[in-house]
């Protein structure tokens, strides 16, 4: 498990500083480390601190991917998350869901556009 004092510092770099510095840091990390920074913060932390870890550097690596994968998430299994769903496409409408849209196909073969259709007919 990762010592308070380290946990500060992860905070203090993902949460205080630009996009683009947490970028390099993320880049620079996997560099020194030769480890990857998922797999550093999977190693040291657990729970919603991981969860949290997680969701900023998926965040900062690929914004558009970030949001395409939450997306599939609130379609997939037994019943649509609603919430979830209608947060991440009203939050994200006038700022980059062109992109989420191209990752979207990319990641899952089909547009976000036929997954909300199919998601909310069941």
């Amino acid at each position: 498990m990762m010592g308070k004092t380290q946990v500060t510092r992860f905070n203090r770099i993902l949460v205080s500083k630009s996009e683009a510095h947490v970028r390099a840091v993320l880049d620079a990390y996997t560099g020194v480390s030769k480890k990857d920074i998922e797999e550093a913060l999977k190693s040291e932390m657990h729970g919603d601190l991981l969860r949290s870890f997680l969701a900023i550097t998926r965040c900062i690596r690929n914004k558009p991917k970030y949001f395409a994968k939450q997306l599939k998430e609130a379609m997939e299994g037994a019943g649509t998350r609603d919430r979830q769903l209608i947060r991440v496409v009203v939050s994200r409408a006038e700022v980059d869901m062109v992109d989420i849209k191209v990752e979207f196909m990319k990641a899952y073969g089909k547009s976000l556009e036929s997954w909300i259709a199919v998601s909310q007919t069941y």
